[in-house]
């Protein structure tokens, strides 16, 4: 009795061992992240992307092997949002990182369950995302960078670099949510400066933006605004090089219209938002519910001026507003 009680507590142990050793043997799941970025195609999402690899690498991810990104992109309008965040969590990513607002509000009526880190540049608050900053309820968190609220200085700014603006031509896509909100913010700071917008339509996904532009011409604007937006950005080079054509300042809260040719911007420090954004995943990834990880504001604004622009269209830059750049591109 005493050796067959023995025996089965042998076995007992010797299956233990082996369960153990198995479960040491099974490969570790590797989180799979979703992104949705709020461009068009993977060229101009390129740097936001590598800013927010980047903070996961800093935080000692190495993509294939302790985390995977999926990313996905809109070919055409925002409609295609929907099936885009679909297939995302048809992938069981474990975290959605998501930028458009319109993706956001998806994404929030998809799932209830899935942690989605938003990078957005409208108040959360304001257009009913989070509950509050401090305290996001749900299933959303991230980073808001106060782009659209920085519309009334940017403007300021704007008129100070260069003077003689008094008529503005607003470009923006008219599918775009943030357009019509982001049109209204001008506004204030607008009659403050004495200045007269005038929106300029366009929709995608093939705008017409040389009608948009004789518009402008009609309403005899003197300088020109640009609503960041995902179709948009498909033509802040365009956009840049009629601008300049047309003899017109340009500025945008999107800091990649700088890079195409604009004349200034002023916005958060966007690759830094990115890289936070992977503070986030990884708070998530290791247990913090998005809840309870407060909504985060930008610290660090660029003003940004792009002095080769400026000589293309013959106008010059007060000393005073050159020395309050950020960053000067010559």
């Amino acid at each position: 009795m005493k050796k067959a009680v023995a025996a089965s507590i042998l076995v007992a142990i010797v299956l233990l061992a082996l369960g153990v050793i198995a479960e040491a043997q099974q490969p570790a799941k590797i989180p799979r992240i979703g992104f949705l970025p709020g461009s068009s195609d993977a060229n101009n999402a390129r740097p936001r992307i590598q800013s927010f690899r980047g903070g996961l690498r800093d935080l000692g991810y190495v993509e294939g092997k302790n985390i995977l990104v999926e990313d996905r992109y809109i070919e055409k309008n925002v409609n295609e949002f929907s099936g885009l965040v679909a297939e995302l969590l048809q992938l069981k990513v474990d975290v959605l990182v998501v930028v458009p607002i319109a993706a956001i509000r998806v994404a929030k009526k998809a799932t209830q369950t899935i942690p989605i880190v938003m990078v957005t540049n409208l108040d959360p608050v304001a257009n009913g995302i989070v509950d509050s900053l401090a305290r996001p309820g749900g299933n959303i968190t991230g980073l808001a960078t106060l782009s659209r609220e920085l519309s009334g200085k940017r403007l300021e700014l704007f008129k100070e670099a260069v003077p003689r603006i008094s008529r503005v031509g607003v470009l923006g896509d008219v599918d775009a949510p943030v357009s019509v909100l982001t049109f209204k913010e001008y506004e204030p700071a607008a009659r403050t400066l004495k200045i007269q917008l005038h929106s300029l339509e366009v929709r995608g996904p093939n705008p017409d933006l040389e009608s948009a532009f004789q518009a402008a011409g009609k309403a005899r604007a003197n300088a020109l605004v640009t609503i960041a937006s995902p179709m948009l950005s498909r033509y802040r080079k365009q956009i840049a090089d009629l601008a300049i054509k047309n003899r017109l300042p340009s500025t945008s809260d999107g800091t990649g219209y700088i890079e195409a040719g604009f004349l200034m911007s002023y916005a958060a420090d966007i690759p830094d938002q990115y890289r936070r954004a992977a503070f986030y995943v990884d708070k998530i990834l290791k247990g913090a519910k998005p809840a309870d990880l407060p909504v985060e504001q930008p610290t660090k604004f660029d003003f940004i001026i792009n002095l080769k622009t400026a000589k293309e269209i013959g106008i010059t830059i007060p000393p005073n507003v050159l020395a309050r750049a950020d960053k000067v591109i010559r």
